[in-house]
């Protein structure tokens, strides 16, 4: 789950997901050791329960100690039998309490896999219809739909709902721990987000999908959520220490929460109490029958949980960025797919701020394990690369064949993109020497070479596959790669990068960043087809243009939070006055929090008040200028820090600062 954003760290985004960077580590004594033995004894799956637990010890000690986490559990089944349940380290390194079976963890988005096998239930029940119309199972509630294509619990489920903000409904933090909000009078008194993508067209990681799908099943069952699961999933499992509410028997079980560095890290709850989408707390016991019911296709001591024609929907792709490249099935993801060794995985990861866990199903194999820990790291990443090498290693793959691409077929593919989900994450795709060139802030610029037309890889062997209209546009990509987070869940739309500015020259050095700026409706027209490029703004317009490219208004809180900061950084705001140029440099820097380029030394030369020097001089060591601010080779320039800010120079400011080349610019 995901809490406002200026109170985490990028990593929580991935509430979803991973923190996948782990994934491009090199390898280690250990991980030579490991593939050396399983050369030698040709291991094929975990066995042996002692033989398990000798590997998970060892490999806990190794990685804990790397990511500096204190304390983790570890499930591993496989043919309906547990082979390891197992603590290790501290749940509460301070009180000296350790890990076991019976630890609480908050799984985070792991919930979401239990809340889509609610829906199936009532599916299988004849209750739900899995295709139909969502707003049939909702009581009345109403959901802003702008496609024209009905919204379904399919879409939902699949991560594929196409929200403007998918995130927007998601509140977490400690004040929530003690208030009781039903999901009833969440829905009712919270703004929904609106449908503006075409359900199932697209993959989106989706927090409200959940939060309604949840809902849903309320409505059809008769039961409230957190009624619903004690009786129908948790009771039947014997999942007697697991629940969606913070029950305080489970909340004196729980593990402390940490973050990386190895500070305390304050427990956090939800609203609603019972969030469909990612409240539930569980233990290493409760969770292991979880995974032995997945692997007996819905069947737990003798009694069906849920049809094995729905235990296929959870375990079979659904949703497909490529024909090779696999992305959700109904509740489950595919958060590691180039470490699955050519296997059939199907993962769900989850994230509450100071909690970690991954869930791990490999049915074809009769194996699962699920991990929680106590901070943010990106340790499950390791544990499942070392897993699938150590017991399911891979064969030699056959290096892909690549094709030529001319220049004239790479037109429909170059623009400018956003994720759908992270607004924040803007990349250019660019044709340079006989490739496409990807850029964005994250992932820096990368050559992409083509394996068929609707498939490239980038130059660290990370697949990029875009999405292509009947006729014949390209639309969407999406890119599977280890060092954007962002990218990983969610597809990124291209946008429409007209130039349609009557009073925008096509000589004007600032045209790029004003199309830019305008495909992503940061900035637009003044009047009619007019920019109106030398004219000025209000500091409460920049403001706003600031809050849309930051990107974290799809947040709950989070555009209050950016203008209070705002607000807080300049003396004497006034929103109907118009911005001066240090004004402006001062307002960015607060958003961005950038650092100085250690290599850029610059030197103003003309005056600047005191509260606004700083902000200048560091956005014009990250190259943060616009095209009539020159810098001498010596560093120093003249900014014009008191003129009033131009349209144009605004424009390219912002565009420098939150496009897909910044954080930091490397010039």
């Amino acid at each position: 789950m995901k809490k406002v954003f200026q109170k985490m760290s990028l990593t929580i985004f991935l509430l979803s997901t991973t923190l996948i960077a782990a994934c491009t580590q090199p390898l280690g004594a250990m991980e030579i050791n490991q593939t050396a033995s399983i050369a030698a004894n040709n291991i094929k799956g975990p066995l042996d329960a002692k033989e398990v637990e000798a590997f998970a010890d060892q490999l806990f000690a190794e990685k804990m100690k790397k990511f500096n986490v204190n304390g983790s559990n570890f499930v591993v089944v496989r043919d309906g039998k547990v082979l390891v349940n197992k603590g290790y380290g501290f749940a509460d390194k301070e009180k000296n309490i350790p890990v076991d079976k019976d630890t609480v963890f908050q799984i985070g988005s792991v919930t979401k896999t239990f809340t889509a096998m609610a829906v199936l239930q009532q599916v299988d029940a004849g209750k739900i219809d899995l295709h139909h119309n969502v707003e049939a199972y909702l009581g009345g509630l109403k959901i802003p739909n702008k496609t024209g294509k009905p919204l379904t619990l399919y879409d939902m489920l699949t991560y594929s709902s196409g929200f403007d903000s998918p995130d927007i409904t998601t509140f977490l933090g400690p004040q929530y721990i003690e208030q009781d909000i039903s999901l009833a009078e969440f829905v009712s008194k919270n703004n929904m987000p609106s449908v503006i993508r075409p359900p199932g067209e697209v993959y989106s990681y989706d927090n409200t999908g959940f939060l309604l799908a949840g809902y849903a099943v309320e409505k059809a069952s008769g039961i409230p959520f957190d009624e619903y699961m004690d009786e129908k999933v948790f009771k039947p499992l014997g999942m007697s220490s697991s629940s969606v509410r913070l029950k305080p028997e489970l909340l004196k079980r729980m593990a402390a929460h940490y973050r990386p560095n190895g500070e305390p890290h304050p427990a956090e709850g939800f609203i609603p109490s019972s969030a469909p989408q990612g409240s539930i707390l569980s233990t290493g016991e409760d969770m292991a029958n979880y995974l032995i019911m997945q692997l007996q296709n819905g069947k737990f001591d003798g009694k069906e949980i849920v049809s094995k024609k729905s235990i296929n929907l959870m375990h079979s792709y659904q949703i497909f960025a490529e024909k090779d490249m696999p992305v959700t099935t109904v509740g489950f993801e595919n958060l590691y797919r180039e470490l699955a060794n050519g296997q059939h995985v199907v993962f769900k990861g989850g994230n509450i701020p100071g909690h970690a866990s991954l869930i791990v199903l490999i049915p074809e194999q009769k194996t699962a394990f699920y991990m929680s820990y106590n901070n943010d790291s990106d340790m499950r990443a390791d544990i499942f690369k070392e897993f699938m090498d150590h017991y399911f290693p891979e064969k030699e793959k056959a290096e892909p064949v690549y094709l030529p691409l001319s220049e004239k077929d790479a037109q429909k593919y170059i623009g400018l993109y956003e994720n759908t989900r992270g607004f924040w994450t803007r990349t250019s795709i660019a044709y340079e020497n006989g490739s496409l060139m990807l850029e964005d802030a994250t992932s820096g610029k990368q050559k992409l070479r083509m394996i068929h037309p609707l498939l490239f890889v980038d130059e660290e062997g990370n697949k990029i596959a875009f999405k292509e209209e009947k006729n014949g546009n390209i639309t969407y990509f999406y890119y599977s790669t280890p060092n954007n987070v962002t990218h990983a869940v969610a597809h990124s739309q291209k946008m429409d990068r007209k130039e349609t500015y009557s009073d925008v020259s096509n000589s004007s050095s600032y045209k790029t960043y004003i199309n830019n700026l305008s495909a992503l409706s940061i900035m637009g027209a003044k009047t009619g087809s007019k920019f109106d490029p030398t004219g000025t703004m209000t500091q409460g317009e920049f403001i706003d243009a600031l809050i849309k490219a930051h990107g974290w208004y799809g947040f709950p809180g989070d555009e209050a939070i950016n203008r209070k900061q705002l607000a807080a950084s300049i003396p004497d705001l006034n929103l109907s006055a118009p911005i001066s140029r240090q004004t402006a440099a001062v307002m960015i820097q607060t958003l961005k929090q950038l650092e100085p380029m250690a290599t850029s030394k610059v030197k103003l030369q003309d005056k600047a008040d005191a509260w606004a020097t700083d902000a200048i001089t560091i956005l014009a060591s990250q190259g943060i200028v616009d095209p009539d601010t020159k810098i001498s080779a010596d560093g120093s320039f003249t900014f014009r820090a008191k003129d009033l800010l131009k349209r144009q120079e605004a424009s390219a400011l912002i565009d420098l600062a939150f496009g897909y080349y910044s954080l930091p610019i490397k010039r």
